[in-house]
């Protein structure tokens, strides 16, 4: 599929849809797929969700200008993930971002292949040492490093990989920098030609629950992802167990037994991970994941009209069909395809209105569970 080049109009409505009410990622694709653009499922989400007995609040034209405004006074822009400065593997998980808020960068930068390095925060000066080490090396062997500009042995592989190349992804807005103490290092980070990203509007202030998220997009920039020093239940582990839902190589540096900071990283080498000392043991363990050129698929992409996708509205009775179908346990869509008969089309249909009232939960593997 040719790249798809937004128009400044479209890019502005998929802004607008995207911070609109209860549409994530998922929601954005599945909304194009149904109306054609975004132009048109703006237009078309009122009648949609009219049954649920709720109205979505849609950002507004004027919203979404400040916004692109915002990013413009921070020399920052939004990237679209057809755009060629889109972070090539990152187009390729599920519910990818369709809009990224980037700072710095560009397509010489985030089309070169990726190694995430995360790790404690609280590291030792080994940790740093070696996370530095093998951030320094990948460079020089042509990869950049990815990272979630946290202290410890975040800030130790961003640091050590200035001179390669470093991509630095926040959980919250671009102008909203956590912790504050690695301010000069992100300066240094765009300064060298390296980049900030994020998916989350300009003000927005991280809370816990965007940190997962931001390691998601950590590890979907990346072919593997490298874990040094991580305690049981840590943040480092999230990213790890993310890398392999999106099928990501997942590597470890092993630890001393005796130091709780490595306590998850060795577990990890026991479940499975390949154990890693030096940045020559993660090239050869990647390896086989690089040079796939990933395009964005069609799901995403605009249609020629919006009238030329006639929205066929389900039938009386198939919301109640369907909801009898779902409950807490996450469940693949094709299975609630086959076993209530209703077709891919009115089951599509209806999870949309059923999401955009905030009733139903997205999982991996493209399931879906019902939300009280």
């Amino acid at each position: 599929m040719p790249p798809i080049s937004l128009s400044d109009r479209q890019r502005l409505d998929w802004l607008r849809l995207i911070r609109s009410e209860n549409v994530g990622p998922a929601t954005f694709r599945d909304l194009l797929r149904h109306f054609g653009s975004a132009a048109a499922a703006l237009e078309g989400i009122p009648d949609l969700v009219k049954r649920s007995g709720r109205r979505i609040r849609l950002a507004s034209r004027e919203e979404a200008e400040r916004e692109l405004a915002g990013h413009l006074a921070i020399g920052a822009r939004m990237v679209a993930i057809s755009d060629p400065d889109y972070p090539q593997w990152l187009r390729a998980i599920d519910a990818a971002p369709p809009l990224l808020s980037m700072r710095g960068g560009g397509a010489s930068l985030l089309e070169r292949p990726m190694i995430a390095i995360v790790g404690a925060r609280n590291a030792s000066v080994a940790g740093r040492k070696i996370a530095a080490m093998i951030a320094a090396e990948l460079g020089t062997d042509g990869f950049v490093v990815a990272s979630g500009l946290a202290r410890g042995i975040d800030a130790a592989a961003h640091e050590a990989s200035l001179a390669g190349g470093t991509v630095a992804a926040f959980a919250g807005g671009l102008d909203r920098l956590y912790p504050p103490e690695n301010a000069a290092l992100a300066d240094r980070i765009i300064g060298s030609g390296g980049a900030h990203v994020s998916e989350m509007p300009l003000g927005w202030e991280p809370r816990a629950r965007d940190f997962p998220r931001r390691n998601r997009l950590v590890s979907g920039m990346a072919a593997g992802v490298v874990v040094v020093e991580a305690a049981e239940r840590s943040g480092s582990l999230i990213t790890a167990r993310l890398a392999g839902l999106q099928g990501r190589i997942v590597c470890a540096v092993p630890g001393s037994p005796l130091d709780p900071r490595s306590s998850g990283s060795n577990r990890l080498i026991k479940d499975g991970a390949h154990l890693v000392t030096t940045a020559r043991d993660v090239v050869e363990v990647v390896a086989p994941m690089l040079g796939r050129v990933v395009a964005p698929p069609p799901a995403w992409g605009e249609g020629d009209s919006a009238a030329s996708r006639a929205i066929r509205l389900p039938e009386d009775g198939d919301l109640a069909v369907l909801i009898e179908a779902l409950g807490p346990v996450p469940t693949a869509i094709d299975d609630i395809i086959r076993f209530t008969g209703l077709g891919a089309a009115v089951v599509q249909v209806l999870l949309l209105e059923l999401d955009l009232a905030g009733r139903i939960g997205r999982h991996s593997g493209q399931r879906v569970s019902l939300i009280g």
